[in-house]
């Protein structure tokens, strides 16, 4: 979605002051950045009937309905410790696993691509193990990026599922490049092999880069 900072802001504004007095948690957050991607939507859909931005943020407003039977389960959440310590701690075990998960897979696909240049064999065969770095370079950005902080909050899973795609996508560009060098001996073809998966992983980072939202906990008291 293209960054309207004037919009975002007017909606950044509306959401905080809609949940003003409830405690910050993760699932505040990930609450919070689902309703501004909704009403961001909802307000580019206006935008594109002809409707001018004010009264568009409005419409916006209205079709979102009563969200206070929202506002206070999200209140009654905040205060129960028990079940935030649960939640946190699940997740931080997910991510801490998808963490070492994508570590050693990573280390597997560099270790066997070492052994086997060792053992003379093909460019090819060598370059086959980096799959799993591939794989592990995936893994690892999803599990960190959704990992809450002492001074973060996790990212929206969805979010950095399509940061790990396009971290996936690069490392996968190199990877394909690399592999049709060896196997055709061209590097026109391999540079047009990894030139495909290269320009759709930077295209899809650049563009989430540039509409990022600000994780940091405590925004107010700064």
């Amino acid at each position: 979605m293209k960054k309207n900072k004037p919009i975002d802001g007017k909606v950044k504004a509306y959401i905080d002051n809609l949940f003003s007095g409830v405690g910050e948690t993760q699932q505040l957050f990930d609450l919070k950045e689902e309703l501004a991607t909704n009403m961001k939507e909802k307000i580019a859909d206006y935008h594109a009937r002809g409707m001018e931005g004010e009264q568009a943020f409005k419409e916006a407003v209205i079709s979102m309905g009563d969200l206070s039977g929202l506002v206070e389960d999200m209140r009654k959440r905040g205060q129960d410790t028990a079940k935030q310590a649960v939640y946190s701690t699940m997740t931080a075990r997910i991510s801490t696993a998808g963490t070492v998960a994508g570590v050693l897979l990573i280390l597997f696909g560099l270790f066997t691509s070492a052994m086997l240049y060792f053992m003379n064999l093909s460019g090819n065969e060598v370059i086959g193990s980096g799959i799993f770095v591939v794989a592990g370079g995936t893994l690892f950005t999803y599990s960190v990026l959704t990992r809450e902080t002492r001074k973060r909050f996790g990212m929206n899973k969805i979010r950095a599922a399509f940061y790990a795609l396009a971290v996936g996508l690069l490392l996968f560009s190199l990877f394909t490049g690399l592999i049709t060098r060896f196997a055709t001996g061209e590097t026109y073809s391999a540079i047009a092999a990894t030139m495909v998966f290269f320009l759709g992983g930077a295209g899809l980072l650049l563009s989430l880069i540039l509409t990022g939202t600000d994780r940091r906990k405590n925004q107010t008291d700064r």
